[in-house]
């Protein structure tokens, strides 16, 4: 299947500065993608560039295999048809519901405007809403108005700019659950930005990560946790602490957790000093254990304490462990590791 999207080696420079660096990644029909970066990384900027609200330095941009970008031709934001969500949603409040949706839709006939925004209205579980306006309507209400009259017209590529920035985190990984199912079931082809890792996970199929303007890792949520490609990757996706640690022979490592066996990613020399990344559920409570730490944070969260402990010689960990087993800030803490696989990175590298 070839792409809907494709970005290849784009650059795009606002003034001196380098904001967006040799971005490629593409998008087949009826994917949903996520750009995930801390503020001020260029995730908007990448969004503006493919809506055509910014031009790129150098590299190109294809949705639906037409060229937008590239070869001197610059299409106008007009002439992209690409669907747009924006943080306030921007919804007409002299609209009523159902004229909201089928704005968008000026090309089309009376009969077929109704046709789809009726679909679309049941598609959300909104059709008892189509003759209220906006601001009779929760603001979950209100954010699928705004989805579906972007999805209205069938644009290629939907395009949504931290559209739920403004609710709590428990609510804005409801609603990325919830619009991941309506693009699904109507096939849209998406890109979500968000600074707000949860969402992501919640949403999309796969995930670019960026820093300081670059993609560090193309990846779906699992493999990004798990096989995180850099250091900035590792810090930014999940929990977990960098673990000082020496290579010995034979795929060993000596830490202050005790010898490691496991098969790691590249081959190190004897005595390289090398960081493991050690996540929350690497650690197990274990009071029978004879390693112990001592917890200096917790952190109650529900189920489960977030555990936050400190090993004699000062290395730090984080335990996931079950509510009951409830200890104070200072106790001795017995631990033992779990660790599935090894996550290595050369000592020098910075995060």
């Amino acid at each position: 299947m070839s792409s809907q999207l494709a970005v290849e080696q784009l650059n795009v420079y606002l003034g001196n500065q380098h904001i967006i660096k040799n971005m490629s990644f593409a998008l087949k029909e009826g994917e949903i993608a996520c750009l995930l970066g801390p503020s001020g990384c260029g995730k908007t900027t990448m969004l503006r560039t493919i809506a055509g609200f910014q031009t790129p330095t150098s590299g190109s941009i294809h949705i639906a295999g037409r060229e937008m970008c590239g070869s001197g031709n610059e299409a106008k934001p007009e002439e992209r048809h690409i669907g747009m969500v924006f943080q306030d949603l921007a919804l007409f409040p002299h609209m009523t519901v159902r004229k909201n949706i089928g704005f968008g839709m000026r090309k089309a006939s009376k009969k077929q405007v109704r046709q789809r925004v009726d679909e679309l209205l049941e598609l959300v579980a909104m059709t008892d809403y189509a003759d209220s306006y906006p601001h009779e309507l929760s603001g979950g209400q209100q954010q699928r108005v705004a989805l579906i009259r972007a999805m209205a017209p069938r644009p290629p590529v939907l395009l949504l700019d931290e559209p739920f920035s403004s609710q709590d985190t428990e609510r804005r990984v409801q609603l990325a659950h919830e619009v991941r199912e309506i693009l699904k079931r109507d096939g849209v082809t998406a890109i979500l930005v968000t600074h707000d890792q949860y969402e992501a996970f919640a949403i999309a199929d796969h995930i670019g990560v960026i820093n300081e303007g670059r993609l560090c890792q193309w990846d779906n949520a699992y493999d990004l946790y798990h096989t995180p490609a850099d250091r900035f990757v590792a810090d930014f996706i999940g929990e977990g602490v960098f673990v000082c640690g020496n290579t010995l022979e034979n795929n060993q490592i000596q830490t202050e957790l005790g010898i490691i066996q496991g098969e790691l990613s590249e081959q190190y020399e004897a005595g390289t000093q090398i960081v493991l990344l050690v996540r929350p559920d690497d650690i197990i409570h274990d009071d029978k254990s004879k390693t112990k730490a001592t917890v200096i944070a917790k952190d109650f969260r529900g189920a489960g304490h977030l555990y936050t402990l400190r090993m004699p010689g000062s290395t730090r960990l984080l335990c996931l462990a079950p509510s009951h087993h409830n200890h104070n800030i200072g106790e001795q803490f017995g631990v033992r590791l779990n660790l599935d696989h090894l996550v290595i990175f050369n000592d020098e590298a910075a995060v």
